[in-house]
């Protein structure tokens, strides 16, 4: 396993990720910009990934704050980042766990396509369709409001929509597995979004969100 991962990142070394031409979308249409790319890992690397990402990585149910009482959620998360970069988010600490060699793989593949540098990634493990995530926008104080925050999908296809803040306008596209999308500022402070819940039958996704955290 760790071998194919490591022939992975020789093969693109000093190389773009490989990206079909007709795979860039611009999602938004106002007040923000998204870019999604199809097939930035192929089938091969998406399998793999996820696999090695499902059994290595110490997984936690995620602990968040609503109405002044701590929830536990079905789906599970990670919280990786360079060391003192800590994330709070619906009222729970988040303390960083290291990168591992494979997560350096997706990290460079995605600071190659963003031309951005990345310094922590919240993962989430949506085991069905029946976890999701509901409306927000990652807009905390610890990050960067200039970077752009890119998510990279592995495993089941799922819905991922968009809310407009001040009018409602919507916008939804389907994440693909191996796909990543850009979301560029000011998309956090004008939109919110989220990943719909579904009763189809769908394979278990692994998320991450790459960030930029501004350190003290």
């Amino acid at each position: 396993m760790q071998h194919s991962l490591f022939d992975m990142t020789l093969s693109h070394q000093g190389h773009a990720p490989t990206v079909a031409a007709d795979s860039l979308r611009y999602i938004l249409p106002k007040d923000g910009q998204a870019d999604y790319h199809r097939a930035v890992f192929d089938l091969n690397q998406c399998s793999a990934l996820f696999e090695v990402l499902q059994t290595s990585l110490d997984w936690q149910h995620d602990r968040i704050i609503m109405f002044g009482k701590e929830v536990i959620t079905k789906r599970k998360v990670v919280w990786v980042a360079n060391e003192g970069c800590t994330y709070k988010y619906a009222g729970v600490m988040k303390a960083p766990s290291p990168w591992t060699p494979e997560l350096m793989v997706i990290k460079n593949e995605v600071e190659r396509l963003t031309k951005w540098s990345f310094n922590s990634c919240l993962l989430n493990l949506y085991h069905d369709g029946n976890e999701g995530m509901g409306w927000h926008s990652d807009d905390e104080t610890e990050l960067d409001p200039n970077a752009p925050i890119a998510s990279v999908s592995f495993g089941g296809e799922r819905t991922f929509a968009f809310k407009h803040k001040a009018d409602n306008t919507r916008a939804r596209l389907a994440l693909e597995n191996g796909s990543v999308l850009i979301m560029h500022p000011p998309t956090q402070a004008c939109w919110l979004h989220s990943l719909t819940k579904t009763k189809r039958p769908v394979q278990a996704r692994i998320n991450l969100t790459f960030r930029s955290v501004q350190r003290p």
